[in-house]
Formats: structure tokens, C-alpha cells, sequence
């Protein structure tokens, strides 16, 4: 545990989180994936919900929403390296075929408690989402991005797949 703490207090980019997020599941339950890009688009956020991101089954990537992670860097900057943790480690658990919504949030907590434990503001937000954002609640299941929009990669987000490059 004290090896992930350190290591997630290190954390400073959204690829260092989301590879703390893989070295924690491949640890925990023994799964991995190599090869996911993360894309960073502007989804809003509506009257009452909001989606953090999403993964669409079979591709290769996870698209994250700017708008909530930057009204976090305006409003409560404490909240946005544990909210980038749950929200790439949730995403990252879809993209390993855990795809019901309700599994994947109890598994997304199981790997926080073993992680960082308990009290760990990583884990208590995915244990209960809604404490630290009561204003906001996700979709509901079946929801769809809007037919355009445009994806920004993040470069360098997940290359463990390309050591071989010399």
C-alpha cells in the first residue's frame, strides 16, 4: 500500500496516473492491456449529470470530458488528481471487458482500498462519487456522445506497448 501512496503523491501528469492506475490492477487482479490512448474532449455538462468519460467497447481508446476536470481545476484543485484516478482506472477496468456499471464501480473501489486504503481520498470517491460532487449525478446507461466532436490526444498516454522502438 505505502508503495502506491508514494507513487500516486509523484503523480503529476494524467499518463503517470493512468500508469499507477494499470501497475494497481495488474497487481490486484492479476489483468493487463497495453496500447490505449486517451483523448480529452469538450462534453459538457447538463442539468443534473455529467459523464466523466467513456470507453467504446473494442476500440483504443478512453475519451475523458475537459469540462468537469477543468471546473475542478478552477473550483476545487485538491479533487482533480483523485477524480483523474477513478475516472482512468474505471475507464481502464471497461476496457478490460468489465462492462457492467454497477461490477465496475464495486471493483473500481476493491482496487482503491487495496491501493491506498481506506481513508485515502481516492477511495472514498470511489465508494461514494456523489459526496464530493452532490450536484452532479452520471447518465444514465445507454448515453451517446453528441455525433461531433473533436478529440485531443494526450501524447505519451500509455506506451508500454512500444519499448521495442529504439
Amino acid at each position: 500500500m505505502r508503495k502506491f501512496i508514494k507513487r500516486y503523491e509523484e503523480c503529476e501528469s494524467l499518463p503517470e496516473i493512468f500508469q499507477l492506475a494499470k501497475e494497481g490492477v495488474k497487481e490486484i487482479l492479476g489483468k493487463e492491456r497495453a496500447g490505449l490512448m486517451l483523448g480529452l474532449a469538450d462534453l459538457g455538462v447538463n442539468a443534473g449529470w455529467f459523464v466523466g468519460a467513456f470507453y467504446p467497447v473494442s476500440s483504443n481508446i478512453i475519451v475523458m470530458n475537459k469540462t468537469p476536470l477543468r471546473i475542478l481545476k478552477e473550483t476545487k484543485p485538491k479533487l482533480v488528481k483523485p477524480y483523474c484516478f477513478h475516472i482512468l482506472l474505471h475507464e481502464y477496468l471497461h476496457s478490460l471487458g468489465i462492462l457492467d456499471e454497477n461490477y465496475t464501480e464495486m471493483i473500481t473501489y476493491f482496487i482503491s482500498r487495496r491501493m491506498f486504503g481506506e481513508e485515502h481520498v481516492a477511495t472514498k470517491m470511489s465508494e461514494n462519487f456523489s459526496r464530493y460532487f452532490p450536484e452532479l449525478m452520471l447518465p444514465s446507461f445507454g448515453w451517446q456522445p453528441q455525433s461531433e466532436f473533436r478529440i485531443e490526444l494526450v501524447q505519451g498516454f500509455d506506451d508500454s506497448n512500444i519499448s521495442y522502438i529504439g
